[in-house]
């Protein structure tokens, strides 16, 4: 037998299958609840414990995060609105309506990051807007992660389901 046509028996290359597909998406997931809006969520842990100089770094780091976010949203918003709409409409197409596996998987971790984003950006105006700082800012950084928690979980447990069914339906029907 030959030595790649073994390898490509042995390691299965389509997304759902493969391991390193699950290890992106817990990776992806994550990252996204521990960087609150671009913030450790260790070090709101610790401006809450401490307070003091880890209160004045927490709230200096969440002004700056926030002015980035904000910035971004308001100059390019718009731009990187249409090119993220585009991306995401050709992946579903190709995922859902051409069978892709590859953009299934993509878009399953995608689409719920992008109404992280958007929450994100929300967050943002909200803690500007309030002019938030210690327990209030708090608060709303861990509700905010909370939330992102709850998305993560539900787009895990679809893409699961999702992943499985696909497993399911190679399997059965090769």
């Amino acid at each position: 037998m030959e030595p790649t046509r073994l390898i490509f028996e042995l390691i299965d290359f389509r997304s759902f299958s493969n391991l390193w597909y699950w290890i992106a998406l817990a990776v992806t997931w994550s990252s996204a609840s521990h960087w609150v809006l671009g913030i450790p969520y260790d070090m709101v842990l610790r401006a809450r414990r401490v307070g003091g100089q880890a209160e004045t770094d927490l709230a200096d780091i969440t002004r700056v995060n926030v002015s980035r976010l904000l910035y971004i949203a308001d100059e390019a918003g718009l731009i990187l609105m249409a090119f993220w709409a585009f991306g995401m409409s050709t992946l579903l197409l190709l995922g859902f309506v051409y069978h892709v596996e590859f953009c299934q998987a993509l878009s399953l971790i995608l689409l719920p990051m992008s109404l992280v984003m958007f929450l994100s950006i929300r967050t943002a105006r909200r803690i500007r807007t309030d002019g938030d700082a210690a327990e209030a800012l708090h608060k709303r950084l861990a509700v905010h992660r909370l939330t992102v928690q709850v998305i993560g979980m539900i787009s895990i447990f679809v893409t699961a389901f999702w992943g499985m069914l696909q497993n399911f339906n190679i399997a059965i029907f090769g």
